[in-house]
């Protein structure tokens, strides 16, 4: 059984895939796949389900959870009842699984080549690397389960992993000179992360060395207007040396 959190939460085997439907059971199985091979302790789930504003049924309802993923393991994906992936271990509960069940173990390894090939200068190497790690990416992470507060942690360092690797992979194309075919990447980046500055800087770069030059000056006013309007800042040295580039005489 594989499990699934670089966007929506799927358990998947060979021939079958696995969603809870209620909410709160996507919930467990999520701290359970993210703390995988570890102990969660039940105080730890229903801190996650319901933070301060426990219900007098907590521990009861989380039991009940825990059983409505074992009893769907072996009904949805076919499991066999007398290895429970689900372990009761004191003070909680045990996802018992290979490290290589998990996209994001392989995310990770993938991510750790491609900036050992960047590190060695072999950008290309980078390139291919950090593109099979985003390949598995499927959405945001977690992207259909509701987060508390500890989910909410593992998202945010998911994003940010996510984030580093897609950057490695502009700076790697970059140095290869595929300019233009990052634009369209680019132009979704800034949207999605309006106030990277990087981002910004890197398209109006990418525009630039496209012969897009009036485009690239576009985008540092546009995103100059919105640091100020949004934020009282001044664009980043970044962005001004991003300007002072695309400014440059053609050579």
């Amino acid at each position: 059984m594989d499990f699934k959190t670089l966007g929506p939460i799927r358990a998947v085997n060979d021939r079958l895939a696995y969603t809870p439907s209620a909410p709160k059971v996507k919930q467990v199985l999520a701290l359970l796949v993210m703390r995988a091979n570890q102990i969660v302790s039940l105080d730890s789930i229903l801190d996650e389900l319901w933070g301060e504003a426990l219900p007098r049924t907590a521990v009861t309802t989380a039991q009940t959870y825990i059983y409505q993923l074992r009893k769907d393991f072996i009904k949805e994906l076919g499991a066999d009842p007398r290895k429970r992936a689900i372990v009761t271990t004191p003070p909680g509960y045990l996802l018992h699984t290979p490290e290589d069940s998990l996209d994001t173990h392989h995310f990770t390894r993938l991510a750790d080549e491609a900036q050992a090939c960047y590190t060695a200068h072999d950008v290309g190497g980078a390139v291919r690397w950090a593109e099979e790690a985003l390949a598995l990416c499927r959405g945001a992470p977690l992207a259909d389960v509701p987060c508390g507060r500890t989910l909410r942690n593992y998202v945010s360092h998911l994003d940010e992993q996510r984030v580093r690797v897609r950057k490695l992979r502009i700076q790697a194309a970059m140095a290869l000179g595929r300019h233009g075919e990052l634009i369209t990447d680019l132009r979704s980046l800034v949207m999605e992360y309006p106030y990277d500055e990087w981002f910004h800087a890197q398209l109006m770069l990418a525009l630039g060395k496209a012969g897009r030059r009036g485009e690239a000056l576009h985008v540092y006013h546009r995103v100059r207007r919105l640091l100020r309007n949004e934020l009282g800042l001044d664009p980043s040295q970044d962005l001004r040396l991003a300007q002072e580039e695309v400014l440059k005489p053609a050579s």
